[in-house]
C-alpha cells in the first residue's frame, strides 16, 4: 500500500537563519492557511521570527462523527466532544504517524528535535499533547489554546509510565468557551501536572471557543523562550 501523500502546510519563513521550527495544529474543521489568517488578522501581521519557522499543516478531510459522518479536516475523529467518552485511538496514532513524518522533515533539514515546538488550537493542541507527550517527549515543548484531553486519555496513560524529563505545556482557555469547557482544560491540567509535566494555564474570563491577540502575544513570548536565538555554529 503506498504511504499517505505528505500534509499540505503553509510556511511562514524565518527573517534570518533557521535554527528553530514551530508546528501550529489547527481546529476541526479548519486550515493551515485559515490558522495563519486568523492568527494574521488578531496581530496585524504574520506570528513571525528572526529565527523560527513557523509551519501550519491542514489535516486530510475524513468522515467526523459529531457531524454525522460528513468529511471535515480534522486530525481524528470523535464519538462525540466530551471530556467521558473514549478516545478514537485508530484515527489519533494514524495521524501521530503522519506529524511525526513533518518532524522528520525539520529533522533532516537540520534542526534539533529540542528546537522543534508543537500546539495547537482545540483539537489541535489535542493532537499536539498526544504527538508529544506519547510519542516526542524530547521535544521543546507544546501549547494547547481551548484543547482537553478525554478522561482515560492515552496520554495519561503513557505518561504513567514516563520517568524522564517531559516537555513543558502552555496552555490557555476562556472561562466563556461553551464548546470546550473550561473545566475540560483545567482538568487537563491538572491531571498533567500530577504526572510530571511542567504546566502554566492561562485564563481568560471574556474568550469563549476563539483566539485572542492577548493570548497570541503571550504564547510569543513563550515560544521565544522555548527557542531562543542561537549563536550561529559552523557545522563540523
Amino acid at each position: 500500500m503506498a504511504a499517505p501523500a505528505a500534509l499540505q502546510r503553509i510556511v511562514v519563513s524565518p527573517a534570518g537563519t533557521h535554527t528553530a521550527s514551530l508546528i501550529f495544529l489547527h481546529g476541526s474543521g479548519g486550515t493551515g492557511q485559515g490558522a495563519r489568517t486568523w492568527i494574521k488578522e488578531l496581530l496585524n501581521q504574520d506570528m513571525a521570527f528572526q529565527h523560527i519557522k513557523v509551519i501550519y499543516p491542514t489535516a486530510p478531510a475524513r468522515p467526523y462523527t459529531p457531524l454525522k459522518g460528513a468529511f471535515s479536516t480534522v486530525w481524528f475523529d470523535r464519538f462525540k466532544i466530551c471530556i467521558d467518552c473514549p478516545e478514537h485511538m485508530e484515527s489519533i496514532d494514524s495521524m501521530c504517524r503522519r506529524l511525526t513524518d513533518l518532524i522528520n522533515d525539520e529533522i533532516k533539514n537540520g534542526i534539533a528535535k529540542n528546537r522543534i515546538l508543537i500546539g495547537g488550537f482545540s483539537m489541535g493542541g489535542g493532537m499536539a499533547m498526544h504527538l508529544a507527550y506519547r510519542f516526542h517527549q524530547d521535544l521543546a515543548g507544546v501549547f494547547a489554546l481551548s484543547s482537553f484531553l478525554n478522561k482515560d486519555s492515552a496520554v495519561y496513560q503513557a505518561l504513567k509510565r514516563n520517568e524522564g524529563v517531559l516537555p513543558e505545556l502552555f496552555q490557555c482557555h476562556g472561562i466563556s468557551d461553551e464548546l470546550v469547557l473550561y473545566s475540560w482544560g483545567e482538568e487537563t491540567n491538572r491531571i498533567l501536572k500530577s504526572l510530571g509535566v511542567s504546566t502554566s494555564l492561562h485564563t481568560f474570563p471574556d474568550l469563549q471557543h476563539e483566539l485572542s491577540r492577548t493570548e497570541i502575544e503571550k504564547l510569543k513570548t513563550w515560544i521565544v523562550k522555548k527557542l531562543p536565538v542561537e549563536a550561529t555554529k559552523t557545522n563540523e
